[in-house]
C-alpha cells in the first residue's frame, strides 16, 4: 500500500503515523531533493509548520529531527495554516516545506505534506521516489554541515501582510462570523479580518490540543449557521483544521460551498478581466449546476480529478488563473500557488463589498443541481475499476440520467471508502440511484 494519499502521508498518530516513520520521511525527502540538485550551491533550508494537534507536537520534533540530521537547516514557525507554510516557502526561497496535519480528519489522525521550491506540492513521482528511499543506509553529516533549529517568530505577521496585500479594498462595513475549528487558522484568522476592516466574531478559536475539528469547522456547519443568524452578521466563513480551504453561509443561513465560491469569483474576475484565457478548473466532483452557470457566463470549465494537487497541475500546464474544489480549495494564481482558505474568504468578502450586493445575491449565480453522496467503508476500493459489473451499471444509469444529471463513482484517495455521487433534477431520483449503486458497491467489492 503506497504511502501518500492525494495530500501527503495521512493516519492515527503515533498508530500508523509514528515518529519513526516521520523521522524516516524527512531524511528521504531531503536525499531525494538534494540528489535533483535542489541544495546546490548553498545550505538546504526547509520551512515546518503544524496544525493544533497535540500529536503534532511530537510529530513537528521527528520531521525537524530528520531534516537537520540530513544536513537541512530548518525554520520552525509553530501553528500556522498550510497555505502559510507554501507562502513562506516561497517568499524565503527555502527548498522545501512540511506541513504535519491532517486537515479536516478528527483529532487522533495526523499527517504530513511537503512543499517543493516555490511553495507547490510535491508530484507523484518525487512522492513515488521518496517513498522508495525511506530506510536506506547512508552517509550522515558531521560537524558543520549538520542541519540548524531556528524559530522563526516572524512567520505570522509576514503571512498576514501577504493576505492583506492582496485586497484592493478594506472590508469596513462587512460583519463576518469566522469558525476557526480550532484548529491553524484560531490565532491568525480573526486578526486578518480585522485588519482588512470587517467586524469579526470568531467562535471555535481556542485550540487546546484535543478539540480540533470537533463539532466545528467545515465539516459542522451549525454552530456557524446559528452564530450568523443570532449575530445578524452578513456571512459566516467555516475553516477547516488546517486552513487550506473554506465553505461560508450566507446572512440567510444558507451553505455556499465551493462551486459557488468559484463561480461568484468567476464571475467577479471576467467582469473586471482578470479570469485568463476565460476559463476556470474544477474536479469531476462539482455541481452539475457549477458547469452550467459557468457555461452561461461564457466561461470554459477544465476537468481534473479530485485533489487541490491536480488542480493546480492543470493550471500550471495551461497557464489559468482561478481553479478549486466544492470542498472549499479555492486556488487563486494571481496571488498563491495553493488553495488558501484565509485568501478565499477576503475575496469573497471584497467581491460584496465592491458589488454592494449580499452574499445570498451573489450566489444566485448558479443553482445547485440536487445531489446524493453514499461514502461506501471497509470495501477493496482498489477493484473498483475493474469490477466490470460496476462500471457497465454506472454507465447506464448515466445514460438514464441524460443531460439532467450525472453519477461518479470514485474510490478516495485519503480514506478506506468508495463515495457513490449522483447528481439529479429532484432529490428522489438521485437518492434512489445512489442507494441503488452503494448497494452494488457493497455486493461486488466486499
Amino acid at each position: 500500500m503506497a504511502l501518500f494519499g492525494t495530500d501527503g502521508v495521512r493516519g492515527l498518530a503515533n498508530g500508523f503515523l509514528t515518529a519513526e516513520l516521520a523521522v524516516d520521511l524527512s531524511i528521504a525527502a531531503a536525499h531525494i531533493l538534494g540528489e535533483l540538485g535542489r541544495f546546490e550551491g548553498h545550505r538546504p533550508k526547509a520551512i515546518v509548520g503544524q496544525d493544533s494537534r497535540a500529536s503534532g507536537e511530537f510529530l513537528e520534533a521527528a520531521v525537524v529531527a530528520g531534516l537537520a540530521s540530513a544536513g537541512v537547516d530548518v525554520y520552525r514557525v509553530g501553528v500556522l495554516p498550510t497555505p502559510a507554510i507554501a507562502h513562506l516557502v516561497a517568499e524565503s526561497g527555502a527548498d522545501l516545506g512540511v506541513m504535519i496535519s491532517a486537515s479536516h480528519n478528527p483529532m487522533p489522525d495526523n499527517g504530513i505534506k511537503f512543499f517543493a521550491n516555490g511553495g507547490g506540492k510535491l508530484d507523484d513521482a518525487l512522492e513515488t521516489a521518496i517513498e522508495k528511499r525511506m530506510g536506506e543506509s547512508w552517509q550522515r553529516p558531521t560537524g558543520r554541515n549538520v542541519g540548524r533549529v531556528i524559530n522563526d517568530d516572524s512567520a505570522a505577521e509576514r503571512y498576514i501582510f501577504h493576505l492583506l496585500n492582496s485586497l484592493t479594498s478594506n472590508l469596513t462595513g462587512i460583519k463576518v462570523v469566522v469558525d476557526c475549528a480550532n484548529g491553524a487558522s484560531s490565532r491568525v484568522a480573526p486578526k486578518t479580518y480585522m485588519r482588512a476592516g470587517a467586524e469579526v466574531i470568531a467562535i471555535s478559536s481556542d485550540p487546546n490540543g484535543w478539540n480540533i475539528n470537533e463539532n466545528c469547522g467545515s465539516t459542522h456547519l451549525s454552530n456557524l449557521k446559528a452564530k450568523v443568524l443570532e449575530s445578524g452578521a452578513d456571512l459566516g466563513i467555516a475553516h477547516d483544521g488546517d486552513a487550506d480551504r473554506c465553505l461560508a453561509i450566507d446572512g440567510n443561513g444558507a451553505e455556499i460551498d465551493g462551486d459557488f465560491i468559484m463561480a461568484i469569483l468567476a464571475a467577479d474576475w471576467q467582469s473586471r478581466g482578470l479570469l485568463k484565457n476565460e476559463t476556470i478548473v474544477a474536479t469531476v466532483m462539482s455541481n452539475l449546476g457549477f458547469f452550467k452557470s459557468m457555461e452561461s457566463l461564457e466561461i470554459n470549465v477544465e476537468t481534473t480529478v479530485v485533489g487541490d494537487r491536480y488542480v493546480l497541475e492543470k493550471m500550471l500546464a495551461d497557464d489559468f488563473v482561478l481553479g478549486g474544489e466544492q470542498s472549499g480549495h479555492i486556488i487563486m494564481r494571481h496571488y498563491a500557488n495553493t488553495g488558501d482558505g484565509l485568501l478565499t474568504a477576503l475575496h469573497l468578502m471584497q467581491a460584496m463589498k465592491v458589488s454592494g450586493r449580499s452574499l445570498a445575491d451573489l450566489s444566485s449565480v448558479m443553482q445547485r443541481f440536487p445531489q446524493e453522496l453514499i461514502n461506501v467503508k471497509d470495501v477493496a476500493k482498489e477493484r473498483l475499476a475493474t469490477s466490470v459489473n460496476l462500471q457497465s451499471e454506472i454507465q447506464r444509469k448515466q445514460r438514464e440520467l441524460g443531460t439532467g444529471g450525472r453519477v461518479l463513482v470514485r474510490a478516495s484517495g485519503t480514506e478506506s471508502l468508495v463515495r457513490v455521487m449522483v447528481e439529479a433534477k429532484t432529490a428522489e431520483v438521485a437518492r434512489q440511484i445512489a442507494e441503488e449503486l452503494a448497494s452494488l458497491v457493497r455486493s461486488e467489492l466486499s
